[in-house]
């Protein structure tokens, strides 16, 4: 019998839908000197609740001691991400009619990587984003930043926006019907609210586990969603599926009996019953095939060992973390990780301590292969590097670029 309660509705956890042992957070990447220190780890065990069906970990860590001030996750290091925000923004603008007599709010907005484009086009935008570091690189831009975590408190104090903006945040936030509450007091009457997060469905399917992380609190279904924004006052309008993250969706919110649903709202739920996301059968076998694909990169890299391959890895990602932790892979197999990302530069991996090198500290290695650890990269990559096997272990191990 869990001890924890479900976050949206209070039932009793009592299913487990996949256990990965007990690892650190992924992001708490670590300077060489606190190896000498103990290094906490928490259970990274996920349940679904058969009250609400919302998967989810429970909240072993704050959020304060998860997203501290030197979080080393800047979203501009991907150009492909800031791409994909630029498209965004222009898609947004048409549809809502937005101008310089808006007002566009982003939660989690990082380092500007998205309030930028809404900036360049003369609309008034304010980001909200509890990490200091990239709250001040945010502000280096020119966009207004509030350094704190959102919620019902919060948005209160805020002015009313014509846009609320929340990229790959909802499965961050512990207390889910309070940051849900605060969308819908932020939002203007006839305003909007936009969400991406991956798609539990396809994170079942892909094999995904590697996108467990105790950043990562829910696990996220359109059904559920609808569920938790009905709550709050909020009506699921609109939802576009996205390739972001191995599968993601972008749902958009307005206060209910503003409007209708679209068709894809229906059939993105008829998917998931298709697939029986609210019965514990969906669940079945993915413990096993986690297994499957850790012992598949296990076996990789300990050939290439013994046949006196140097395999390296590429992107220092939290999914990366969670993968290498799970293995129990170490700098024996794989002796360092390039990360174009200054601020990981020259750190450890939490839990596996393998060295985050420069990538032209990775070129004067010239591995005979690459373990690229962000799988959702790998178009991106292929581009950057078409002379190098590339590989990656999920769903299972696969090579890329002529490779072997």
């Amino acid at each position: 019998m869990s001890p924890h309660p479900c976050r949206h509705c209070g039932s009793p956890l009592e299913h487990t839908v996949i256990d990965l042992g007990h690892q650190p957070p992924s992001n708490a990447y670590l300077r060489p000197e606190q190896l000498a220190l103990p290094e906490i780890t928490y259970p990274l065990r996920v349940f679904v609740c058969t009250g609400c069906w919302l998967v989810q970990l429970p909240a072993h860590a704050a959020a304060e001691e998860l997203f501290t001030a030197d979080y080393a996750y800047f979203s501009a290091t991907s150009s492909s991400w800031c791409a994909h925000a630029e498209r965004y923004v222009a898609a947004a603008v048409k549809r809502l009619g937005l101008g310089p007599q808006s007002q566009v709010v982003e939660l989690a907005s990082n380092d500007g990587y998205l309030l930028q484009y809404v900036q360049q086009r003369g609309i008034p935008c304010l980001g909200i984003e509890p990490t200091h570091a990239t709250a001040e690189a945010a502000r280096a831009k020119g966009i207004t930043t509030i350094e704190r975590f959102f919620g019902l408190a919060l948005a209160a104090e805020l002015e009313p926006a014509d846009l609320v903006v929340a990229n790959n945040v909802l499965a961050h936030v512990p207390d889910i019907n309070d940051f849900v509450a605060g969308i819908a007091r932020l939002m203007k009457p006839l305003g909007r609210a936009s969400i991406e997060f991956p798609h539990l469905l396809q994170l079942l399917a892909g094999n995904q586990f590697d996108t467990i992380y105790h950043e990562h609190y829910s696990y996220l279904s359109l059904r559920v969603v609808q569920r938790i924004a009905n709550a709050a006052g909020l009506e699921v309008v609109d939802v576009e599926e996205l390739p972001t993250h191995g599968g993601s969706l972008r749902v958009w919110l307005a206060n209910q009996g503003v409007t209708g649903a679209t068709a894809a709202v229906e059939a993105v739920l008829a998917a998931e019953a298709a697939a029986g996301l609210e019965t514990l059968m969906a669940y079945a076998g993915f413990q096993q095939r986690a297994e499957a694909a850790k012992q598949g990169l296990l076996e990789f890299l300990l050939q290439a060992k013994r046949g006196g391959r140097r395999v390296l890895g590429y992107g220092a990602a939290a999914k990366g973390n969670t993968l290498l932790n799970y293995a129990g892979i170490q700098a024996d197999l794989l002796p360092a990780v390039a990360d174009r990302a200054p601020s990981k530069q020259g750190s450890l991996l939490p839990g596996s301590h393998i060295p985050v090198i420069s990538p032209e500290q990775l070129t004067a290695e010239a591995p005979d292969a690459l373990l690229v650890l962000p799988w959702n990269l790998i178009d991106e990559l292929q581009q950057q590097l078409p002379d190098t096997e590339l590989v990656t272990a999920i769903p299972e191990l696969r090579h890329w670029n002529g490779g072997r």
